[in-house]
C-alpha cells in the first residue's frame, strides 16, 4: 500500500484519514525532510540571482510538503491521543524541530532573502509578497541567524529541549484527566444535575462495564457537577481534583507533576531570549505582536482591572449574600461560585443555562451559524460527504462562493472523547496559496469537546457552548475566507498573535443578537422559537458578573506576562509567588492554597500563548469595536462585506492595525468593550 502521508499535494488535496497508520508517519516525514534538504541545497548552489519564482515559490512548496506530512500527525496527537500516535509524535517532533532550526539558521538562505529584499524588483512586488520577505528576515533574526556558531548551537539545543518539554506538559495534563474518575452508585448524590448530564455519566460507566454514574475531569463532566450538583461535598471533591490536575497536590499528587517542567520551560525560554539580546522572554514574544512592550501590555491589563474590580467586588458581595440567604452558606468557597452564580442568574434574570439547552440542538445551531455567515459574507456552506475522517462523529463542510464554486473546506469534531485533548480549537489543515499547478484551496479543523448526544437525540448545547462554537468558527473563517495567494501570509499565517483572536471573538457577538437568535434558537422537539423575553434576558446576562469574568482573564494575562518578564535565573520560576502577587493586586477572592491552576495552564506552557495570553483581552477590544461598526450602520450588508474584504480576506498580508483602520476608519477604542460588558457604567 502506498504511504497515504505522501500523497501528491495537488491531485490528493486532503489527508487520507481512513488510511493513516502511526507506522506511516516517521518514514513519510523522513522522506519529506530528505527531499526538502536536497532541494534547498540545490536552490542555494545554483548561484542565480534570487527572485520570487526561483526562491520563494520553491520554499513555499517545501513548507506545504511538510505541512501535509506532519499536519495530520500533529492533529491526530490532539484528537486521538493513543499510545501509538503519541509515540510517533514524540519520535517525529525533534526531527521537525531540528530541520526548522537548520533552515532558519542557514546563512546562505538568509543572504538570499536579504538580496531579494534589496533587489530592484522588490519595490514592484505586491504588498503580501513584500510582507512574506520582511517577515522572513525578522524571523531569521529571531532564530539566531546573527549569533556566533557556539551560540547558534546553544539556541538549537535549547529549542529542541523546549519542544520536548512542552509536549510532555500537554501529555501530563491529558494523562491526569484520563486517570481520575469517580463512580457514583447513589443517584441521589447527583441531585441538581440535568438528566442529560446524568445520562452521559451513566453511559461512561456502562462503557467501562460499571454500574452507576462515572464522573470525570473532561470539562462537560466537571461543569455538570460544579455548576449544578446540589451536593456540596461532591462539588468540592470534583473541584479539588480539577484544580490540582498534573500537580504536586490533590488526589494524584506527584503522579503527573508539571511543576518541574514549568521551571525548566521558563528557564530555557529566558535563555533563548537572552541569547537573542532581549532582557526577558516577554520582550522576545512581543516582537511578533501588535503590542509594543511589556510595559504597554501590563498597563493595558492593569487599567482594565482598575475598571472592573469595584464591579467584581460588588458581584461577589451579592453572591455571598445570596448563598447565605438561600442555603445558610456563611463562607463561600470556590466550589460554590459556579453553583450559586447559576442560581442567582436564574433568580435575577429568570434565565437558566439548562432551560436554554433544548433551544440549542447542534444541528439547529450549525444551520443558524451558517445562515449568519452566508448573509454576512455572501457565501454558501454545504455538507461535503464522502471525505475520510478520523472518527465517526466528524463531519465535513464545503464553503462555496455565490456561483456555487467551492473554495474551502473544514472538518468539525464536536464531542469529547477519552483520547482527545480538552478544550476547543481551530487549526489549519491546508493553506490557500497559488502553486505552479493552480490555486490550492484552504481547509481547517474545528474541534470542540461538547457532551455527546444521547441515543436517538441531538446534542443540546448551553449558550456558553454556542459561544465556543461561534468562536472557533470565527478562527476558521479567518483561515478559509482569505484571498491571499502567498502561503506564508494567507489566512491566519503571518497575523500578529494578539490580533488572531479578533475574528473569533467578533463571532461571539452574534450569539446575543436578537435577529440571529430568532433565526436558529428553536426547541429541538416542538420547533418553538426561543421566546423574545428569554432573548432579552440572554442579552442582559452578557453583563451578569462581567466584573468577575473580566478579572479572571486579567489575572491569567498578568500572571503570564509577569512570569516571563520578571524571570530571574538566580531565583527560579517563582510560579506560586507570581500568581499570588497578581491575585493580591486584582482578585477579589483567592482560591485555596492547594489550587494549582498554572500546572494545567497549557495555553502558555504547551501552546502558543507564552507571554501572550493578554491577547484575548487585547483582541476583545478590537472585536467589540468591530461589532460596534455593525451596530452603528444598522447591520447594513455592506459592513459585512467590508469586514470580509479587510480583516478576513487579507489575513497576514498587512499589519493587523493597518487592516483594522482600513475596516473601521480609525484606531480601536475600548469604549465598545466596556459598553457590551456593562463596565462603562461601573467605572462611571
Amino acid at each position: 500500500m502506498p504511504n497515504p502521508l505522501l500523497n501528491d499535494p495537488i491531485t490528493q488535496p486532503l489527508p487520507a484519514f481512513d488510511q493513516l497508520q502511526p507506522e506511516h508517519a516517521e518514514p513519510a516525514l523522513d522522506a519529506v525532510l530528505e527531499q526538502n534538504r536536497a532541494q534547498l541545497a540545490a536552490l542555494l548552489a545554483a548561484g542565480q540571482t534570487p527572485t520570487w519564482n526561483t526562491l520563494i515559490e520553491p520554499l513555499e512548496t517545501m513548507s506545504d510538503r511538510i505541512q501535509r506530512a506532519w499536519g495530520p500527525v500533529s492533529h491526530l496527537f490532539s484528537v486521538n491521543n493513543t499510545p501509538a500516535w503519541r509515540e510517533v509524535y514524540n519520535v517525529c517532533l525533534p526531527k521537525l524541530t531540528e530541520y526548522s532550526i537548520e533552515v532558519s539558521q542557514s546563512e546562505a538562505l538568509y543572504q538570499a532573502y536579504l538580496a531579494l529584499s534589496n533587489s530592484a524588483e522588490f519595490a514592484d512586488y505586491s504588498t503580501p509578497r513584500r510582507k512574506v520577505i520582511t517577515d522572513a528576515l525578522r524571523d531569521f533574526k529571531l532564530s539566531g541567524i546573527g549569533l556566533p556558531d557556539a551560540d547558534k548551537e546553544r539556541y538549537k539545543t535549547v529549542s529542541l529541549k523546549l519542544s520536548e518539554l512542552q509536549t510532555k506538559f500537554e501529555e501530563h495534563l491529558i494523562d491526569a484527566i484520563q486517570a481520575w474518575s469517580k463512580l457514583v452508585t447513589d443517584e441521589s448524590l447527583l441531585a441538581g444535575m440535568s438528566e442529560a448530564a446524568r445520562q452521559a455519566a451513566a453511559e461512561k460507566a456502562k462503557s467501562k462495564d460499571l454500574q452507576g454514574w462515572l464522573l470525570t475531569l473532561d470539562f462537560p463532566s466537571f461543569d455538570a457537577v460544579i455548576t449544578y450538583a446540589d451536593n456540596r461535598a461532591l462539588r468540592e471533591e470534583l473541584y479539588t481534583a480539577y484544580a490540582t490536575r498534573a500537580s504536586d497536590q490533590g488526589p494524584q499528587a506527584g503522579q503527573f507533576d508539571n511543576g518541574p517542567l514549568m521551571d525548566e520551560i521558563l528557564s530555557l525560554r529566558h535563555t533563548l531570549a537572552q541569547l537573542l539580546g532581549f532582557a526577558n522572554y516577554a520582550e522576545l514574544s512581543l516582537t511578533t505582536k501588535m503590542a509594543e512592550s511589556p510595559t504597554e501590555v501590563d498597563s493595558f491589563l492593569a487599567d482594565l482591572a482598575h475598571r472592573a474590580k469595584p464591579r467584581a467586588q460588588a458581584e461577589l458581595d451579592e453572591l455571598r449574600a445570596f448563598a447565605l440567604r438561600l442555603d445558610g452558606i456563611d463562607t463561600l468557597q470556590p466550589w460554590d461560585i459556579a453553583y450559586y452564580s447559576e442560581k442567582l442568574k436564574t433568580e435575577k434574570l429568570g434565565l437558566s443555562e439548562e432551560a436554554l439547552r433544548p433551544y440549542f440542538p447542534i444541528p439547529g445551531v450549525l444551520r443558524g451559524m451558517f445562515a449568519l455567515v452566508e448573509r454576512l459574507y455572501g457565501i454558501r456552506i454545504e455538507e461535503a460527504p464522502g471525505i475520510a475522517t478520523w472518527h465517526a462523529d466528524v463531519t465535513t463542510w464545503a464553503l462555496k462562493n455565490a456561483e456555487g464554486i467551492e473554495f474551502g473546506l473544514f472538518y468539525l469534531d464536536p464531542y469529547a472523547r477519552p483520547e482527545k485533548r480538552s478544550g476547543a480549537w481551530m487549526d489549519e489543515c491546508i493553506s490557500r496559496r497559488r502553486t505552479p499547478d493552480g490555486l490550492q484551496h484552504p481547509s481547517a479543523y474545528l474541534v470542540c469537546n461538547f457532551t455527546p448526544p444521547p441515543a436517538g437525540k441531538p446534542a443540546l448545547l448551553t449558550h456558553d457552548e454556542v459561544l465556543t462554537l461561534f468562536h472557533e468558527f470565527g478562527h476558521g473563517l479567518h483561515h478559509l475566507l482569505t484571498a491571499v495567494e502567498e502561503g506564508s501570509v494567507s489566512g491566519i499565517r503571518g497575523v500578529a498573535w494578539d490580533a488572531v483572536e479578533l475574528p473569533s471573538q467578533f463571532m461571539e457577538n452574534w450569539c446575543y443578537d436578537p435577529a440571529t437568535l430568532r433565526g436558529f434558537a428553536r426547541h429541538w422537539e416542538s420547533g418553538a422559537a426561543l421566546p423574545d423575553d428569554q432573548i432579552e434576558k440572554l442579552r442582559a446576562s452578557r453583563s451578569f458578573q462581567s466584573g468577575l469574568a473580566t478579572l479572571r482573564q486579567l489575572e491569567f494575562g498578568l500572571f503570564d506576562l509577569r512570569l516571563h518578564r520578571d524571570y530571574d535565573p538566580s531565583i527560579g520560576a517563582r510560579v506560586l509567588d507570581t500568581i499570588q502577587a497578581v491575585r493580591d493586586e486584582v482578585a477579589v477572592m483567592h482560591p485555596p492554597a492547594f489550587n494549582r491552576m498554572p500546572w494545567s495552564f497549557s495555553h502558555i506552557f504547551a501552546g502558543g500563548y507564552a507571554a501572550g495570553y493578554y491577547s484575548y483581552k487585547w483582541a476583545e477590544v478590537l472585536s467589540a469595536d468591530a461589532f460596534a461598526a455593525f451596530e452603528e450602520t444598522g447591520f447594513a450588508p455592506e459592513t459585512g462585506i467590508r469586514f470580509r474584504d479587510t480583516v478576513l480576506a487579507q489575513g497576514g498580508s498587512k499589519e493587523a492595525m493597518e487592516l483594522f483602520i482600513e475596516f473601521r476608519g480609525r484606531k480601536p477604542t475600548v469604549d465598545a468593550l466596556l459598553r457590551h460588558s456593562g463596565l462603562s457604567e461601573a467605572h462611571a
